[in-house]
């Protein structure tokens, strides 16, 4: 079974998608990056999953838990 996930990656026309994971299509576009961070993280917030941003080259740059976090950190639980 697969997280619920949304990431934020490279379009390969141009600009960047937030797309959740097992999602053809994305569900939402955007010509700059901080855009679709900003609309891929409310969300991902509003459905309690984990937000993946990528950076151009598709490597993971950054990630956050807006859900169950299955690692939480050891000083949170």
């Amino acid at each position: 079974m697969s997280r619920d996930e949304h990431h934020v990656v490279p379009n390969p026309d141009g600009g960047w998608d937030v797309k959740r994971n097992g999602a053809e299509r994305s569900s939402g576009h955007f010509e700059r990056k901080s855009d679709a961070v900003d609309y891929g993280r409310q969300v991902s917030r509003n459905q309690q999953t984990e937000f993946i941003i990528h950076n151009k080259d598709g490597k993971i740059s950054n990630s956050d838990s807006h859900g169950n976090d299955p690692c939480p950190p050891r000083d949170k639980k």
